[in-house]
């Protein structure tokens, strides 16, 4: 059975056809809400704008926020700082 649904999302008054897995529908339509509420932000603080330099706006903004949430999921400099430790217990317990 085809679990995908035809959709069609309103993003900055346009709309886009999508073809997506039924569980992601709901995720999809709040980020294009989410989408058209900064937009309406930008647009009611900067009139001398067009459609695209709020878009622009909105998108670089969204993206900063997901790779600061990146940044705090990563787990590399724990994984070296347990490395190190694990080298210097190592070299600790040869010596004795």
């Amino acid at each position: 059975m085809d679990d995908k649904l035809s959709i069609r999302v309103n993003v900055a008054d346009r709309f886009y056809p999508l073809r997506i897995d039924r569980a992601e529908e709901e995720r999809i339509r709040k980020a294009a809400k989410m989408i058209n509420d900064k937009v309406l932000q930008y647009k009611q603080h900067y009139s001398d704008k067009d459609h695209q330099d709020f878009l622009g706006m909105a998108a670089l903004q969204f993206v900063n926020k997901l790779l600061e949430l990146e940044e705090k999921r990563d787990v590399s400099p724990i994984i070296e700082k347990a490395m190190e430790l694990d080298q210097y217990l190592s070299d600790v317990l040869e010596r004795e």
